[in-house]
């Protein structure tokens, strides 16, 4: 095992998340106490998130043996994400790192994985579960593929290339972890700091870890609700900064929904007697708010350039221009002795290209992504 970099005396401050851990956290902390040494000094903060077991008596106990350690406590349980929140704007050292209070990872990796970054080659090292020649657990099958699944997923909307998104181990340097605004209090934490992370251009590192799973007999956690809630982060936090193949895929999915809300009251609005010049109208608005909405909602950032006033006067202009395109190009292909359905076909693609263009990068626009610097006081 390579150990730490002799670069002088560094300090690692460890985040210990801890709910209903009271048979684990102490022999936990232990683990952590020991791989301290003359280059490595450690702050550990241990966050109990209102734990209803011996937790947080058993935290305090530990504390009275080493006072060093900082015990902090939610008033009500928020969640994983939450705790490390907390923990990391208490952080004082050089470096941050994420252990969680069970005995799933080793203690010993973060060694290793603070290397890259005491070397000033990383600003964020990710411990990976699956590159590993380590010693591993064999547990669920099923879960393993949904971790991979959401690793893919994740890679697919930040353009990194991780192998393990979900992993506990996560190590920063303190200026990166604070500079970042944390929203989710649960597990969605990991997919979220990941899409963060990718949106400031960090230097990105990942190493393999030993991993010693635990079975939900034994206190796991994590379940299919929070597989579902990291679906939903990874659009949520990714989307307005994806590749730009991946955010016309979504646009795809949103100007599906939106022409097929037009067909639908379009019909509707026949049946009840409404002339074609009238109804037809009041469809296309209605699905064109329906696209803005989804728009806003799903794919790209309200206000990301314009204020709400000037963002919905931009996209009612790409629409209007978007409406006098297809009546031009399908009335041009039309002249040329095209068949009517085909003159319509070319000019909706040409005009669905063109709308999500224009609100890629007219109407939601946004600065480019990183690189992040750290802001020097003044």
């Amino acid at each position: 095992m390579t150990d730490f970099i002799e670069k002088g005396t560094c300090k690692l401050s460890i985040v210990i998340p801890c709910y209903n851990e009271e048979k684990t956290l102490k022999e936990c902390i232990n683990r952590v106490l020991e791989i301290a040494d003359n280059n490595l000094s450690l702050e550990i903060i241990i966050v109990d998130d209102h734990s209803t077991d011996n937790s947080y008596s058993i935290a305090g106990e530990i504390k009275r043996n080493h006072p060093g350690i900082k015990i902090l406590r939610h008033e009500k349980n928020l969640g994983k994400g939450a705790a490390l929140r907390t923990g990391f704007k208490y952080a004082s050292g050089d470096y941050v790192a994420v252990q969680d209070a069970d005995l799933e990872y080793d203690p010993n990796d973060l060694k290793r994985l603070i290397n890259p970054l005491v070397e000033g080659k990383a600003d964020v090292v990710f411990g990976s579960r699956f590159l590993s020649t380590g010693s591993h657990r064999i547990l669920y099958f099923w879960h393993s593929i949904g971790n991979r699944f959401l690793t893919f997923l994740s890679n697919m909307f930040t353009d990194l290339n991780l192998s393990d998104m979900e992993t506990c181990y996560k190590v920063f340097r303190k200026d990166v972890i604070q500079a970042i605004d944390i929203k989710e209090n649960r597990f969605g934490f990991e997919p979220e700091i990941v899409a963060k992370v990718a949106q400031m251009r960090l230097r990105v590192y990942e190493m393999g870890i030993s991993y010693y799973g635990r079975t939900y007999a034994e206190g796991k956690k994590i379940g299919a609700k929070d597989g579902l809630r990291a679906l939903f982060c990874i659009l949520r936090y990714n989307a307005h900064k994806a590749p730009i193949p991946i955010q016309f895929f979504l646009y795809l999915i949103i100007g599906g929904l939106a022409a097929l809300a037009n067909l639908v009251v379009f019909l509707v609005l026949i049946s009840f007697g409404i002339g074609v010049n009238i109804s037809a109208p009041i469809a296309f608005i209605i699905a064109a708010l329906l696209n803005y909405l989804l728009c806003i909602t799903v794919l790209f950032r309200h206000k990301a350039k314009w204020s709400s006033i000037m963002e919905i006067l931009s996209y009612i202009m790409v629409v209007a221009v978007a409406g006098i395109l297809d009546l031009g190009i399908t009335a041009f292909f039309i002249s040329l002795k095209t068949n009517p359905a085909t003159a319509k076909i070319i000019a909706t693609i040409s005009v669905f290209i063109l709308n999500f263009m224009a609100r890629r990068f007219i109407v939601f626009a946004e600065p480019p992504a990183g690189p992040w610097r750290p802001q020097i006081p003044s």
